[in-house]
C-alpha cells in the first residue's frame, strides 16, 4: 500500500506543477506524467484493461497537446540546468521504475490465469448471483451493461474518441480551406 500512496503523491506534485508552470510545454509534460502514473496505479490495482487504455488516451492526448503546444509556444531549452530539477527528475523517474517493479512482482506467473487466485470467479458469481443483484433476465446483458457498465461506456468512449482524434489529424484539407477554393 506504500507504492499507491507515493504514486498518489506523485500524481497531486504533478498536478500542482502543471497549474502552476509558466511554460506551456512543461505543463502538457506534467500531465502526461499524471496519466502515465494513474495507469500504474490502475495496473497496481489490478485493473490491467483500464491501464492499457489510459495509455493509449494519455499518448495521443499527449501528441495532440505536444503539437499544439509547440505550435503555440517557442520556448528554447538551454545547456544550464538547476540541479534540484535534475535531482527532482532522477528520484520521479526512480520511484515510477519501482512502482512497475512492484506491481510486476504481483502479478501471476506467465501463463497463469489471473483469475485462479480469485476466491469466487467473476465468471461464477454472475451466474449464482446475476438473476437477484440485476433483475435482467439474459445474463450476458446484465453482464455488459450492471456490472461492466463504466468499463463498456469507457470503452465506446475512447474508441468515439479516436476516431474523431484519426478523422482530425488524418484529413487531408481543413474545412477553412475547402471554403476558400469554392
Amino acid at each position: 500500500m506504500t507504492i499507491f500512496y507515493i504514486l498518489l503523491l506523485f500524481i497531486i506534485i504533478g498536478a500542482i506543477i502543471a497549474v502552476e508552470t509558466e511554460n506551456l510545454l512543461s505543463a502538457v509534460i506534467c500531465i502526461g506524467a499524471i496519466g502515465f502514473g494513474a495507469s500504474l496505479l490502475f495496473l497496481f490495482l489490478k485493473a490491467p484493461d483500464i491501464a492499457i487504455t489510459q495509455i493509449v488516451v494519455e499518448v495521443l492526448g499527449l501528441i495532440i497537446l505536444i503539437r499544439a503546444t509547440i505550435a503555440r509556444d517557442l520556448t528554447f531549452i538551454s545547456g544550464d540546468r538547476e540541479f534540484f530539477g535534475v535531482v527532482v527528475s532522477v528520484v520521479i523517474v526512480f520511484v515510477i521504475f519501482l512502482a512497475g517493479i512492484i506491481v510486476l512482482q504481483t502479478l501471476p506467473d506467465f501463463g497463469t490465469p489471473a483469475f485462479t487466485k480469485a476466491s469466487v470467479p467473476a465468471s461464477e458469481a454472475y451466474i449464482s448471483e446475476g438473476l437477484e443483484k440485476t433483475g435482467a433476465a439474459n445474463l450476458v446483458a446484465s453482464v455488459i451493461l450492471d456490472y461492466r457498465a463504466y468499463d463498456t461506456l469507457g470503452e465506446a468512449t475512447v474508441l468515439f474518441t479516436s476516431i474523431i482524434g484519426a478523422t482530425v489529424i488524418l484529413r487531408k484539407r481543413s474545412r477553412k480551406l475547402l471554403e476558400e477554393s469554392e
